[in-house]
């Protein structure tokens, strides 16, 4: 399998939208890596697992998938054909039958963590002022303008939901903890990638390293799609 015929394909999480991988897409296909952002809706579990396969679909040849935050929940429910791994952003994993909430609130969160509660809608928005003191306070006054513009909300029913036995029983994982992470516990997102078996590299990022450190996420994501194709 020659590297140039796998796809990187690259789920955004909560409050971010495909724009959020624009570095990483760049900085992957500078080194012949094809990269696609799947967008998700963000209305329910079973809704995200169907648009991620449908941008499954429109993909010929071996994938690599990698989700950011709560995206994790959703790449591990992908139909499996041609799945080769998985890779994860500071990205939560839950265990068949747990629900999302469950590993995202499994330990007390950090101080400067927003509350979060649903709308009359059952969304649920990040403040405006998260952006910057939690969801990437590493990037630019630029970037949380733009984070918080595009942000989309996300539904309670992506994150009350069981999960289904998760594909990183089946396929090589990668996982990126996020050491300055202020909305996933660190603590929480070792658990989980030791609980995968996952590859693990941990990093002084914050939480959206995909944003403010893009060289990174690409080269873990190289790294599984190198593993993969065996070059």
């Amino acid at each position: 399998m020659a590297r140039d015929s796998v796809t990187a394909v690259l789920a955004h999480g909560a409050w971010a939208d495909g724009s959020s991988w624009a570095r990483v897409i760049t900085a992957l296909e500078a080194e012949g890596i094809k990269a696609h952002a799947a967008p998700l809706p963000l209305t329910s579990l079973a809704d995200d697992v169907a648009a991620l396969n449908r941008s499954l679909d429109r993909i010929e040849g071996p994938v690599v998938i990698a989700g950011h935050a709560y995206a994790g929940a959703v790449i591990a429910l992908a139909r499996p054909a041609r799945v080769k791994a998985l890779v994860y952003v500071a990205a939560l994993a839950p265990e068949e039958g747990e629900k999302v909430a469950d590993v995202f609130y499994r330990l007390v969160p950090h101080p400067q963590a927003p509350k979060l509660a649903p709308d009359d809608n059952g969304l649920i928005w990040l403040p405006e002022n998260a952006f910057a003191a939690a969801f990437a306070q590493n990037a630019s006054a630029q970037d949380h303008t733009l984070l918080a513009s595009v942000q989309r909300p996300i539904s309670l029913n992506c994150i009350t939901v069981p999960a289904g036995r998760p594909l990183w029983k089946d396929v090589p994982t990668w996982y990126l903890i996020a050491e300055q992470d202020r909305m996933i516990v660190p603590e929480t997102q070792r658990f989980m990638a030791e609980r995968m078996k996952a590859n693990i590299r941990t990093l002084a990022v914050d939480h959206t390293p995909s944003v403010t450190a893009p060289a990174a996420v690409a080269d873990i994501i190289r790294d599984a799609v190198r593993a993969v194709s065996g070059n």
